[in-house]
């Protein structure tokens, strides 16, 4: 990747002479060569009229704000919300958790006030060391770097969805057993998945070998492993809006089972699913190969998923509490 350079005063120079022969602005950038979003940049910030751009006030004004000193971080130059902040750190609590905890613990000191997002800044401009290797141990997802919330729009939606606002009252509260949350569990590059299905009310797991990740393999699959239980454990499933769920009316058919679809980017809509991912990562770590996995390899996990005891369950398994309901 080519070193990103400011620009000179000389390129300003061409810029200006450009702009007042009436080019457009990506044929300057062509010309010079430089990126457009570079020069549109540029412009916002140093043009001193809507028609005005003026090279050398804007080269030496670039060239001050460059060397300007920045502001300190806040946890930086505050060494007692510092050590306060990396003491909670160390008891395991977030950053999020950390920043609404404060102004409970210290309601008379407004100087112990700081936000998520400040603190995730200063764990990551953090120099690579020991140091930064222990801070983030401590984070949940335990993150080298921090990783941008990238929003992923389909091109096809999918057609007649059932929003997750129109399940019954039922399916929330978790009193009538039989309504499943789903997902893919994906592998090395994408390139392989291993379908998840979670039960509500017991937290029973099934887990799905997959060929493939399209929707007629998902919808396939997905339904014959849930045809093997009774009518009565097979109301409804709650799903994202991944493109594998395309098929969702012909799995409804082949399953009676009714399809609703959890808002965009809204994960804990499905939270006994999202959480049953993260503890299948114990066995199932990032980069793993799906299609090198034996299904006699995932039944053996799914039956030790099964048989862990659980809180929520008072410390009963999910197979246990699932066997009870078949019989």
């Amino acid at each position: 990747m080519e070193r990103y350079r400011r620009l000179s005063l000389m390129e300003r120079e061409e810029l200006s002479r450009m702009l007042a022969a009436g080019s457009s602005l990506r044929a300057a950038a062509q010309a010079m060569p430089r990126a457009p979003s570079t020069l549109s940049r540029e412009l916002t910030r140093h043009r001193t009229s809507p028609r005005t751009y003026r090279a050398v006030p804007a080269h030496y004004r670039a060239h001050r704000w460059a060397h300007q000193p920045r502001k300190p971080r806040t946890l930086a130059v505050h060494a007692r919300l510092r050590a306060a902040v990396l003491h909670l750190l160390a008891h395991r609590w977030s950053p999020e958790q950390i920043a609404h905890g404060l102004p409970q613990r210290y309601p008379d000191d407004p100087t112990m006030r700081i936000s998520h997002e400040a603190i995730y800044t200063y764990l990551y401009v953090l120099p690579s060391g020991a140091l930064k290797r222990e801070l983030a141990r401590y984070l949940r997802r335990r993150h080298r770097f921090r990783r941008p919330h990238k929003i992923r729009l389909s091109s096809r939606p999918i057609q007649d969805l059932v929003s997750i606002d129109d399940r019954p009252p039922e399916v929330a509260d978790r009193t009538v057993p039989g309504h499943w949350e789903g997902d893919l569990l994906v592998g090395h590059a994408n390139a392989s998945a291993l379908g998840t299905l979670v039960e509500r009310t017991t937290r029973f797991t099934v887990l799905v070998p997959l060929k493939a990740k399209d929707a007629a393999t998902v919808r396939q699959a997905f339904a014959r492993e849930l045809r093997t239980f009774p009518a009565q454990l097979r109301r409804s499933l709650t799903y994202d809006q991944g493109p594998e769920m395309r098929e969702h009316r012909l799995f409804t058919k082949h399953t009676k089972m009714r399809v609703y679809f959890a808002h965009p980017q809204c994960p804990w809509e499905r939270g006994t699913n999202e959480n049953t991912n993260g503890l299948l990562r114990q066995f199932f770590p990032k980069g793993t190969r799906f299609q090198q996995v034996t299904r006699a390899e995932i039944k053996r996990v799914q039956a030790m998923l099964n048989d862990r005891p659980r809180k929520i369950l008072n410390w009963h398994s999910p197979a246990r509490a699932f066997h009870h309901l078949l019989r």
